[in-house]
């Protein structure tokens, strides 16, 4: 069984940069494909981006294309999600999740994944 952990997140100003990190335990955490989301206060989770298990397939939601990349390095089962520009409506808990397989009609289902971290805060103040 896969676990994941999210770190990285923080406080910081309109316009920075901040990397946040999902590392995986378990066996074969480099078949996941894995996913980021995040939630806003009194909104629903959200889709940000998805990295496949052999980073050929990265894909992006429209809010955050251009600014934010996602990578992993699966020697140290570790997915990252690179946020630049940041802006205040960035704010909420970043979420990782994992699932082997997927599809490009589906990455953004929050119901594809069966794995998920626990959550890490972002705020962007202005």
């Amino acid at each position: 069984q896969v676990r994941l952990l999210e770190s990285g997140g923080g406080l910081v100003q309109a316009g920075a940069s901040l990397r946040l990190a999902c590392v995986g335990s378990g066996e074969s955490f480099d078949r996941f494909t894995v996913g980021w989301f995040r939630q806003a206060p009194g909104r629903e989770r959200e889709f940000v981006g998805v990295i496949d298990w052999s980073s050929q397939i990265t894909y992006y939601a429209d809010p955050v294309k251009g600014r934010f990349t996602i990578s992993r390095d699966n020697a140290k089962n570790t997915v990252y999600l690179q946020m630049n520009s940041l802006k205040p409506e960035d704010t909420g808990v970043y979420y990782c999740a994992a699932q082997i397989g997927g599809s490009r009609e589906t990455y953004s289902w929050r119901s594809t994944y069966r794995i998920w971290g626990q959550g890490t805060q972002v705020t962007v103040s202005s």
